[in-house]
């Protein structure tokens, strides 16, 4: 099932040691699914679910590590994590400054609201990692035109 629809959340979730906790409050910009190897390395399987939020509606408290690399775009790929327990928590790219990719794995019973749009970066998609039906797929970023 895929949808343009962009909820409106409040959500907490912490980490799995519970050092660290996220809460989001506000409306989500876009859901989608992302099969580059990166997200594949972060997830150990073959895609990351990535619900996009500002950085003014998400509160961080805790401790937390990053790490920064370049991406295949030439943007610098940042995910911050909890350094006790190693759990993801967000991702920012220097591409979209303005937004926070957050994992909705993370929000465990309490993501269904997440109804993924698009599948980006299809060109590294494994035939043994099964997507929804008719999720559009992109072998790179979205193109230009398709609505988030």
């Amino acid at each position: 099932m895929t949808t343009n629809a962009k909820p409106e959340i409040e959500l907490r979730a912490n980490c799995a040691c519970g050092e660290v906790t996220l809460s989001v409050a506000g409306r989500i910009r876009s859901m989608f699914m992302c099969s580059c190897e990166d997200c594949q390395r972060a997830t150990g399987t073959g895609h990351s679910t990535v619900a996009l939020a500002r950085p003014a509606d998400v509160t961080v408290t805790g401790p937390t590590a990053s790490f920064a690399r370049p991406a295949h775009s030439g943007a610098t790929l940042t995910r911050w994590f909890c350094p006790a327990c190693g759990t993801p928590l967000y991702a920012q790219s220097s591409r979209a400054p303005d937004l926070l990719m957050l994992p909705v794995g993370l929000f465990g019973c309490s993501a269904d609201w997440f109804a993924p749009n698009q599948l980006i970066f299809a060109r590294s998609h494994h035939e043994w990692d099964a997507l929804p039906d008719g999720l559009p797929q992109h072998d790179t970023y979205r193109d230009p035109e398709t609505p988030r």
